[in-house]
């Protein structure tokens, strides 16, 4: 470990992986969830932690799991020869779909897929394949991230029978989901962690009935009784938005933030409790905005995002407002109400829409200011260069605009 008590080391993933088990086990954690970048392991922790559990068990599992490899249970095959009747195949022989056929969750999925798309589905459990439609156009290629959204829908409906304690998933004491929201836009993002969530509460409420009749019983007495049988569940994600919004909506819950790092891309692996202000998946965030900063890509919410980091910095250091985070910078009333007006309301998170030109360069100027003021530094962390201090004294140009003089 390391002397930061803040800061653990672990030599592999099978050793974090216990450390992981030991914060549901002993600390009687509710969630867990990790956040890390891309090329970090997040996919092969999951299959570690879901191994772990059938060696626990003695070759039977105890994890479902969501991540890379469920999305690969799912085969487009394009009738390249009719041309017409384009269908997705589903690998039948994963536990993944064990009694999918008896748990009628058609109903349930279209709810979820509602929500996202306009996609419409159809399962031949025949054949195990799935065909999609839109208005009268059938058997239709849906595009990646429709398919990948339907895969999530039908997990998330798994799911609910797994709370609902349907006995082909009696198995089930974690969940594990891993990135849930390839291709996605933003707006799409905020939804499906919005309906995780929701899902997740439900885990943790989740009850069971219990045989509780003794020989000798008295007639009439009652032979069941409910008890506490909670799915204890971990999330992880590299898209700091997502992340964000998973941890909000739990944060009434018991549960164990993490920044995860792979400082070698070797074996050894970091965890940093994100407990205590500022989160390091707000600083994560910060980088992304910088970079829709450099590359153009600002959308309303981006001025949400900017507002919630300076939020986090100014409790960090004990000031009661965010417009602290900017004291002393030129134009700091200027750039205090334009945040106080552009991140009201949650429309404009919910709504992707693009600023206009003047907005994103007030936009640039508020986070070279805020830059200018807060120097963040993570080297012990992130497998990036350090940028040096007199870097980010440079203000962030509008793309294709002359370098500042």
């Amino acid at each position: 470990m390391s002397d930061n008590p803040k800061i653990f080391q672990f030599p592999s993933f099978h050793r974090l992986v216990a450390r992981l088990r030991d914060d549901f086990q002993s600390g009687g954690y509710d969630f867990v969830l990790l956040y890390a970048y891309n090329g970090t392991g997040k996919t092969r922790l999951s299959m570690e932690f879901k191994a772990e559990g059938k060696i626990k068990n003695a070759g039977t599992p105890d994890t479902l799991y969501f991540n890379a490899y469920t999305e690969d249970l799912f085969i487009w095959d394009n009738d390249l020869e009719g041309n017409s009747k384009r269908v997705l195949r589903l690998n039948s022989d994963s536990l993944f779909f064990s009694g999918i056929k008896e748990l009628a969750l058609d109903e349930n999925i279209q709810s979820y897929l509602g929500r996202y798309t306009d996609l419409e589905f159809d399962i031949d459990y025949t054949n195990w394949t799935v065909s999609f439609s839109k208005g009268e156009k059938e058997h239709i290629k849906a595009s990646s991230g429709e398919a990948n959204i339907f895969v999530w829908c039908l997990f998330m409906a798994i799911c609910e029978r797994v709370i609902d304690g349907h006995p082909t998933y009696d198995w089930v004491k974690h969940f594990y989901i891993d990135d849930p929201i390839s291709s996605l836009d933003d707006n799409n993002a905020i939804a499906v962690a919005s309906d995780l969530a929701k899902l997740l509460r439900k885990a943790k409420d989740r009850t069971k009935l219990v045989d509780v009749a003794e020989a000798g019983a008295a007639s009439g007495a009652p032979t069941t009784r409910k008890e506490s049988a909670p799915i204890k569940v971990i999330v992880s994600s590299h898209h700091a938005l997502f992340f964000n919004v998973v941890c909000n909506e739990l944060k009434t819950a018991k549960t164990k933030r993490y920044f995860l790092h792979r400082p070698n891309s070797g074996e050894e692996l970091t965890l940093r409790a994100t407990d205590d202000a500022p989160f390091f998946h707000h600083v994560a965030m910060l980088s992304e905005i910088r970079k829709a900063a450099e590359t153009g890509a600002l959308f309303t919410y981006h001025f949400n995002m900017l507002r919630s980091i300076l939020e986090k910095t100014a409790t960090f250091f004990g000031k009661r407002d965010f417009s602290a985070c900017l004291e002393g910078v030129e134009d700091e009333a200027l750039y205090a109400r334009t945040l106080n007006l552009l991140s009201h309301g949650r429309y404009s998170l919910y709504e992707p829409t693009e600023m206009l030109e003047d907005n994103k360069q007030l936009f640039r100027d508020i986070l070279s200011a805020f830059l200018n003021k807060h120097q963040f530094d993570l080297p012990a962390l992130l497998n990036e260069p350090v940028v040096p201090a007199v870097a980010l004294t440079t203000p962030i140009q509008a793309p294709g605009a002359a370098p500042t003089p």
